[in-house]
């Protein structure tokens, strides 16, 4: 700084007294022709903001639905009214919630919700009251299905009573169904299959409140879906023939699980299927080709699954059974049918033959008497009854199809009762 050289003396500045007054100075545009200013109105007074009440809906929101658990490794209580697939009202379990309660996709869920966070796509489950009706402490400690003992059918379902019609009143005497029957309804297209179901649906929903019951209809037409949920006291999970074999092929898992999971915890659950041929060429569809094709062009591999659902029917040692009756169409034109047919026939312990012939003359229940039966029916009717039933087999055998059904229609519509008609009977 030392290197400037001496400061050059200041130009006097100009006084501030030479500016003009300020009121003589020019303003700005717009601002003289402005006027006296008016005297503003008073102010309201400043309303008091009203906050908006917070609601808290947390343990007031009752729900219930079916476990599925995601590959990743939480889960969806999915709702019974969307037959259990993707939608809405979807509730969310956490991994930690599976794991503290020993979940498994299929169990029955009753528990409560909370609305979701800003952030959260789904509503969470906040608690769980019941697990496949049942305190959730004695879930933890179940045992698996697969370990579970089968037996014989020992107990039969009463398909008589107030709500009995002829055709189950013939079903209770030649092929009764029992608790964990595997049964089979071997029918031509036309023959009142879905009729049969649905009067023995009725008979075991009447006499039977203690049983848990699903109708599973697959590939079948919408409007027997609607008859069907409308005519019978029942749950029914459907997927229509407009459906992809993919959804048939989902809603049959997640129903089968539903089923297990409840026979694990000692219930009685009735599965009625229409039909396993059906599902069974859903399951040809879906299933990668293995290289080896039988006759009729199914894969050697993907009638295992629909197998391991048919075979999942069995009484189960001290409580619970799986009772699964199953329609199979024959003569259908389709070679595929023939196929899936021989593959199930002899692994039922009960079926039941409709014939063609008998429903063209207009006799309800189409049933073929003759080939029709139960296997160890010994377990499930008394002994006065079988020996009864032996007598009328020996006297039906001699006879036609279509004239045994006649004559025992006949007889069947003259009393009103199975046991006033045994007691009708000679011998």
């Amino acid at each position: 700084r030392d290197d400037r050289g001496p400061r050059e003396p200041r130009d006097d500045r100009q006084p501030r007294d030479d500016r003009g007054p300020r009121d003589d100075r020019p303003r700005r545009d717009g601002w003289e022709d402005r006027g006296p200013r008016e005297p503003r109105e008073p102010r309201e007074p400043r309303q008091p903001k009203i906050q908006e009440p917070v609601y808290e809906f947390e343990g007031i929101i009752p729900t219930e639905g079916v476990v599925e658990i995601m590959p990743e490794g939480f889960g969806f209580l999915r709702s019974s009214d969307y037959n259990y697939l993707n939608s809405p009202d979807d509730v969310l379990i956490t991994q930690q919630q599976i794991k503290h309660y020993g979940l498994k996709t299929g169990d029955t869920v009753r528990g409560e919700v909370r609305p979701p966070r800003e952030s959260e796509k789904f509503f969470p489950l906040t608690k769980v009251n019941m697990i496949n009706g049942k305190d959730p402490e004695f879930i933890r400690d179940r045992v698996a299905f697969e370990h579970l003992t089968p037996l014989f059918p020992e107990e039969k379902f009463d398909l008589t009573g107030r709500r009995a019609t002829i055709s189950t009143r013939i079903i209770d005497l030649v092929s009764p169904i029992g608790k964990g029957q595997r049964g089979l309804i071997v029918a031509q297209p036309k023959t009142g299959k879905t009729t049969l179901l649905k009067e023995v649906a009725n008979a075991i929903a009447a006499n039977h409140p203690e049983v848990y019951m699903i109708i599973l209809l697959i590939d079948e037409r919408p409007e027997e879906v609607t008859d069907m949920a409308r005519s019978v006291n029942a749950e029914v999970v459907a997927s229509t023939f407009d459906e992809p074999a993919e959804r048939h092929v989902r809603v049959a898992n997640i129903v089968l699980e539903k089923a297990k999971r409840l026979v694990e915890s000692g219930h009685d659950v009735v599965i009625l299927l229409d039909s396993i041929t059906r599902l069974a060429r859903a399951y040809n569809t879906v299933s990668p080709a293995s290289g080896k094709v039988l006759s009729g062009g199914v894969d050697a591999n993907a009638l295992h699954k629909p197998k391991r659902f048919f075979g999942a029917a069995r009484n189960i040692e001290n409580g619970g059974s799986l009772t699964i009756l199953a329609t199979a169409l024959i003569d259908t034109g389709s070679k595929m049918d023939e196929v899936i047919f021989e593959e199930f026939k002899g692994t039922g312990n009960m079926e039941m033959q409709l014939d063609r012939r008998i429903a063209n003359r207009r006799i309800w229940p189409a049933i073929d008497l003759i080939a029709s039966g139960t296997r160890k029916e010994d377990m499930l009717l008394r002994p006065e009854v079988l020996n009864r039933m032996y007598i009328l087999r020996r006297h039906l055998a001699d006879m036609t199809p279509v004239e045994a059904m006649e004559f025992l229609e006949d007889r069947m519509n003259k009393t009103r009762n199975n046991e006033e008609f045994l007691v009708s009977m000679n011998g």
